[in-house]
């Protein structure tokens, strides 16, 4: 071990610019997302999302009677917590959540959305399938516009 790298000395914290920040989560499609209690604490609960740059909008696919559901109907501020496989770097993303309409028919605006959220389907009776069950689970979409998309990374000098 290096004099640079002994305890209480490794490397210091780099901010990370959009365009690593904006990969970083394109790159991942687990996270945790934090929405506020109504006492204004944080809640936090692991979640499988999908980014779109382009838009800089986090999905997130949930059944209505979920807590983050709740709060987010109090209060739309949000934030995705999404790390590095190594866990030396992260991505903040934090913006104002809106929720879709629930997915009441097979096919509906909120399922399709939920549909373009997966890799797809080679059968179209899977896809069929699919929007069925987003109809039974109750199921909407969580959309986080992106305001603010903040990190840092772990390096060496």
């Amino acid at each position: 071990m290096s004099n640079d790298q002994g305890p209480g000395r490794g490397p210091g914290p780099k901010p990370l610019a959009d365009a690593h920040l904006a990969r970083m989560l394109g790159e991942h499609q687990f996270g945790a997302l934090t929405t506020n209690k109504q006492n204004g604490h944080p809640h936090v609960s692991t979640v499988i999302y999908a980014w779109d740059p382009d838009e800089r909008i986090v999905r997130i696919s949930t059944t209505a009677d979920r807590a983050k559901v709740r709060q987010l109907r109090n209060d739309p501020r949000a934030a995705l917590y999404v790390s590095s496989d190594d866990h030396m770097a992260f991505a903040v993303a934090e913006g104002a959540a809106e929720l879709s309409e629930i997915s009441e028919r097979p096919g509906d605006a909120a399922g399709l959305e939920m549909l373009a959220m997966t890799p797809g389907f080679d059968d179209p009776g899977d896809e069929r399938v699919f929007l069925e069950r987003m109809v039974e689970d109750r199921r909407l979409v969580i959309r986080i516009r992106v305001a603010r998309l903040y990190g840092t990374a772990l390096t060496p000098d």
